[in-house]
């Protein structure tokens, strides 16, 4: 097949323990999935879920055991850590039932959905889009992919963060307000999802700005850790 372009290689993250390597889809993220959070950016209750995306590309693949570079974004003075725990599917479908959707997922990682809150909040107060504030380059690292085979399904566990060593987040992912296997029945309504589709699935309490130099260190338990340093 001709193409006038070069098409681009598919973004691949590696599986923990593996020289395999999983491709990505699409990106969707869950918001405000935390009771905390949610009322830490002004909203309460158990609204229904609701999911933004970002694009494949703005995965950055932070191997085992390494700290990943992020460039400190354009246009933002006001850059954001979200600590979150992402599910990778390895089934898709439309229309899932909740008691059918763990079935779908094929491993969980540790992710970052970092975002440009200034330009976030002003795109909010005009009911604009949020693309600029959360779908920019490099906005979502991401560590290794561990599969449910080997971690089983996760349903409770510690998520944390820390910057520069200071611990700002801290919190149970049984805290979701939406779990997994909810948020991904919800979203195959809306979506038809596939395999290689990941899910940021919400982000706990203490979201907090970031500066150039800072190091972030997030985890959630068995799943190891994610450091990433704002270059």
């Amino acid at each position: 097949m001709d193409y006038v372009l070069p098409p681009q290689p598919p973004v691949a993250v590696p599986v923990a323990g593996s020289a395999a390597l999983f491709p990505v889809r699409r990106v969707y993220c869950v918001g405000r999935n935390y009771a905390e959070h949610a009322k830490e950016m002004g909203f309460t209750g158990r609204e229904d879920p609701f999911f933004f995306c970002k694009p494949a590309d703005a995965v950055l693949v932070v191997a085992d055991g390494e700290t990943g570079k992020m460039p400190y974004p354009s246009k933002t003075s006001n850059l954001h850590y979200e600590m979150e725990l992402v599910v990778v599917l390895g089934k898709g479908g439309r229309d899932i039932p909740v008691d059918q959707a763990n079935e779908c997922v094929w491993g969980y990682a540790l992710g970052l959905d970092m975002t440009r809150r200034d330009l976030q909040g002003e795109m909010k107060k005009q009911g604009r889009p949020w693309e600029i504030g959360k779908a920019f380059d490099q906005s979502a690292p991401l560590g290794p992919i561990h599969p449910r085979s080997v971690v089983g399904t996760l349903e409770k566990g510690a998520i944390w963060l820390d910057v520069n060593g200071e611990r700002k987040q801290s919190s149970d992912i049984s805290q979701m307000l939406w779990n997994v296997p909810e948020s991904i029945s919800y979203l195959s309504g809306l979506f038809e999802l596939q395999p290689g589709d990941i899910i940021f699935t919400g982000t706990p309490e203490g979201v907090g700005a970031v500066r150039q130099g800072d190091v972030i260190t997030g985890g959630v338990e068995g799943l190891g850790e994610l450091r990433v340093q704002i270059a």
